[in-house]
């Protein structure tokens, strides 16, 4: 009994069934989350594993997980296969810790957002949102940007 060879999929068909427009699946493509062939009339060609990439990537786009940290993510799987439930598993628990600190985060900011109000002063040297333990003075004079505290 043979193998059976997996059909390839069209840009298009991958664009249907994964309900991502045409210009994401090439986009995603170029960013190096998912893998294209060629074929003799220059069309990309995907395998089926794509799919299952494409879910992944909508998902972790709703949380907040950027393309990049995406693609670090990809580059842990083995290529030409679907992620299996033990991959999603092991993803998963990574951006997990990832969202529990941009949630501690925006928690801590939201609070300190509402003490802010009250207060309306705003003062640049101790605002905890603007100037956090005045840590721009420790740079100098002059305009500074905080990234973050």
């Amino acid at each position: 009994m043979s193998a059976r060879i997996p059909r390839e999929l069209s840009v298009g068909e991958v664009a249907a069934r994964s309900g991502v427009a045409v210009s994401a699946i090439h986009f995603y493509e170029a960013k190096g989350l998912i893998a294209s062939r060629r074929n003799a009339g220059n069309q990309r060609r995907f395998t089926r594993d794509v799919l299952r990439r494409v879910a992944i990537i909508k998902v972790a786009q709703r949380t907040g997980i950027s393309l990049a940290e995406v693609r670090e993510a990809f580059a842990t799987l083995p290529d030409h296969r679907a992620p299996s439930a033990a991959d999603w598993q092991r993803l998963s628990a990574n951006w997990r810790k990832t969202l529990d600190e941009r949630i501690r985060c925006l928690t801590q900011l939201r609070d300190q957002l509402d003490h802010c109000i009250g207060c309306g002063c705003l003062s640049m040297d101790d605002c905890p949102l603007r100037n956090p333990r005045d840590t721009l003075a420790e740079q100098g004079a002059g305009a500074r940007l905080l990234e973050s505290s």
